[in-house]
């Protein structure tokens, strides 16, 4: 239902936010990592996952869409809640429980507090296929390169190359060169494809 809040930062805390939007200030629930990504600037938008009770509307707010994905994940999960999926996502990164999950690593997963060895492993059982299939959620949380390297991935799958090869090469480039537009990252893949 809502799915991203954009607007002036009003109140930051390590498990909370406060956006105003237009007037209406949302209460975000959010992780560890989320909080250490947020920039202490005014604009701020947020990913966000809406979760509805009977008793309560409670958002919870991501820096990355891939926090988001993995929180989703989490959830669909018997036996973890969002209170759970957010302490994991706060005990380890999205890219740590990404893949701990791939690789079953249940000691990783268990390290998490709350969670013990059987729910470990179910976490593991029931989402190391989906972990795998989604494995190139991107991790980047600017917007601008975000969108240059989507735009240069698709045009290179156009031109008929591999995503995951085209990905390794472009991902291996904007380490070097994060503020490169989308021609200078084509014409290095190109060069190194």
């Amino acid at each position: 239902m809502i799915t991203h809040i954009q607007g002036r930062l009003v109140e930051k805390k390590p498990t909370d936010v406060v956006i105003d939007c237009n007037g209406v200030g949302y209460f975000l629930n959010i992780s560890l990592h989320t909080y250490s990504q947020i920039p202490d600037q005014e604009n701020l938008k947020l990913y966000t996952h809406l979760q509805i009770k009977e008793d309560s509307h409670t958002l919870f707010g991501f820096s990355t869409l891939a926090e988001r994905e993995i929180f989703r994940m989490l959830l669909s999960v018997s036996g973890i809640g969002a209170s759970t999926a957010r302490t994991m996502l706060s005990s380890l990164t999205p890219v740590q429980i990404r893949e701990g999950i791939a690789l079953g690593d249940v000691p990783l997963i268990q390290s998490v507090k709350g969670i013990g060895a059987k729910t470990a492993q179910r976490v593991i059982l029931d989402l190391k296929d989906k972990i795998l299939k989604v494995y190139d959620i991107d991790e980047n949380s600017t917007a601008q390169s975000n969108t240059n390297k989507d735009e240069a991935l698709s045009a290179l799958e156009v031109l008929g190359f591999v995503k995951k090869q085209a990905e390794r090469v472009i991902d291996k480039f904007l380490s070097q060169e994060p503020q490169a537009d989308v021609e200078t990252i084509i014409k290095q893949a190109l060069k190194n494809l």
